[in-house]
């Protein structure tokens, strides 16, 4: 009989799609996406083989910044529909197998909030410290010389109470300030409401922002600050994020959701490895998984990507569980980075590396950037720095459904363009197409839901040169995989060692592939990617 692990927690088994309301459905016909949109495509997810989604914020909003200016921490704003529809989301994702996890969005709020309208009424307010205010220097600049992600100083001046705010985002984004034990409270309270209402865990973010530096001190140059880069990247942000206090924020965030069974905090983190490996905590009782945006963030070159695994992997605290992310709302696309072949190599790479995957919405079928003109442009950061094209706005477009109109996202014109490819590019056209993106997409994500090596197995390196990466996923549950991946786009050979590994291929970037033997000399084309299920007993040395 087989050994059987127990108490697997769900999320670190299955899959999470990330899900931007705004453009996955149009189910009212306003042009833009709906709770009701979403739930209509839950049949869809369950048959991609999704475990989980990760729904960017739905929360009352100015719209400032697309919901990350929340006004109502416990509300659903009405261009996403009614708290009912979100109970309604809920219950059907879980009938279909489906977690649902809520974006969260502790750092600032909208100016609209009512908690900021009350603090910024007075010095007196009850409020005040509710938020970051300071006084200017002598001169009456600002307190220091912090600046905004999205461009420009960090600090706004309020003629009204002859003070500055702290604002790391837009100026109608004011930070809260998490030194104040309310504030926390009152935070903790808003999560315990979607815990209560049955969500199954929340992506926190920019989890690092959380604490700034209690004596406000300036920070330092940036020595490799290049025109290109946003104005942001100046400075180098070490006294206005990630400060030692904010892990003791992250354990009580844990608390609260470790109050509740079987539910999950994922940290949007931007950190080296090991800062980013603090937000662990350091008995593991701080975020369940800090994301990791290494494979978002480096150049595809095969021995890098190779060594970024394993020093990863090296420096995963004790239980520590791993985590990849190839795409977010942030970035641009994968098959925009990297190429349509190699982002097929890089779906294998995805779904058979050890930790939880996370799919962005719309990658599964090959999406693009979509060039947005200038005068259609939406998202802040693109709009405050013009002449860096900067913009988000390329990655968030409308997912591609069909060949009907608007991609058929939508009956009415949609808030952003759609891409002019979508007749040909969308789901209905690779749904039944077994050579297509979105099938190897299924194929990949239900082998890694069935087989216990690819989703709790361990991981091993064999090979890496400039052209390929190679690495094995075993579990004493279940069958043993090598995976070969040739992140070139010039053919290469992987030469076996003895004792030669016997095993046939089971999903390739080239479907023809598949159902082959393995010999001594592995051939792979260019931009091709292997699974090879081993023979039982194949050695585990190399």
């Amino acid at each position: 009989m087989m050994p059987i692990i127990e108490d697997v927690p769900w999320w670190k088994t299955g899959v999470i799609y990330q899900i931007y309301p705004r453009s996955f459905y149009d189910a009212n016909g306003d042009g833009i996406g709906d709770l009701q949109g979403i739930i209509r495509k839950l049949d869809y997810l369950q048959w991609l083989g999704i475990q989980a989604i990760w729904i960017s914020p739905i929360y009352p909003s100015p719209m400032a910044d697309f919901g990350y200016d929340v006004s109502d921490y416990t509300g659903i704003d009405p261009m996403f529909g009614t708290l009912a529809d979100f109970d309604r989301l809920v219950e059907e994702a879980h009938a279909k197998g489906i977690k649902v996890l809520l974006d969260f969005v502790p750092n600032h709020t909208s100016d609209h909030h009512p908690w900021f309208i009350e603090s910024k009424h007075s010095k007196a307010s009850p409020k005040r410290d509710w938020y970051i205010w300071h006084d200017g220097k002598p001169d009456g600049s600002a307190p220091n010389n912090w600046k905004s992600v999205f461009g420009g100083d960090a600090w706004e001046w309020d003629a009204q109470t002859q003070q500055y705010y702290y604002h790391g985002f837009l100026k109608e984004q004011p930070d809260l300030n998490w030194r104040n034990p309310a504030v926390k409270e009152a935070m903790y309270d808003a999560m315990r409401f979607w815990l209560d209402k049955g969500i199954d865990g929340f992506r926190v973010d920019v989890m690092w922002h959380l604490i700034k530096d209690d004596q406000l001190r300036d920070n330092p140059p940036n020595p490799d600050y290049t025109d290109s880069q946003p104005t942001y990247n100046q400075l180098l942000p070490v006294y206005s994020t990630d400060q030692p206090e904010v892990h003791a924020i992250v354990a009580e965030m844990r608390k609260v959701v470790d109050a509740y069974q079987a539910r999950v905090i994922i940290g949007e983190i931007y950190l080296p490895i090991q800062q980013l490996m603090a937000y662990y905590g350091p008995q593991n009782d701080g975020a369940h998984m800090p994301f990791n945006f290494l494979l978002l963030n480096l150049p595809w070159h095969a021995s890098e990507i190779s060594a970024a695994i394993d020093q990863y992997e090296g420096a995963l605290p004790a239980d520590g569980w791993p985590n990849w992310v190839l795409g977010n709302h942030d970035r641009p696309r994968l098959t925009s980075r990297i190429g349509e072949h190699q982002a097929r190599v890089a779906a294998i790479l995805l779904l058979t590396l050890r930790g939880t995957p996370t799919l962005y919405y719309g990658d599964e079928i090959g999406m693009h950037d979509v060039p947005i003109p200038v005068e259609e442009i939406q998202d802040p950061q693109g709009i405050n720095m013009p002449d860096k094209d900067l913009s988000r706005d390329p990655c968030r477009t409308p997912m591609q459904w069909s060949d009907q109109p608007h991609a058929g996202f939508s009956e009415a014109t949609p808030w952003l363009r759609v891409d002019k490819k979508y007749a040909r590019l969308n789901v209905e056209a690779q749904r039944n197409n077994p050579f297509s993106m979105l099938s190897l997409y299924r194929k990949l994500i239900h082998l890694r839901n069935r087989e216990p090596a690819l989703n709790q197995g361990t991981y091993t390196p064999v090979s890496s040169n400039d052209q390929l990466i190679a690495y094995r996923r075993d579990s004493p549950l279940g069958d043993s995989f090598l995976i070969i991946l040739n992140l070139t786009s010039r053919p290469c050979r992987y030469r076996q060692t003895e004792p030669f590994l016997k095993g046939k291929i089971v999903i390739s970037t080239a479907p023809e592939l598949e159902n082959t033997p393995i010999a001594p000399n592995i051939y792979l084309g260019g931009d091709e990617g292997i699974v090879i299920r081993l023979e039982e007993g194949a050695d585990n040395t190399f």
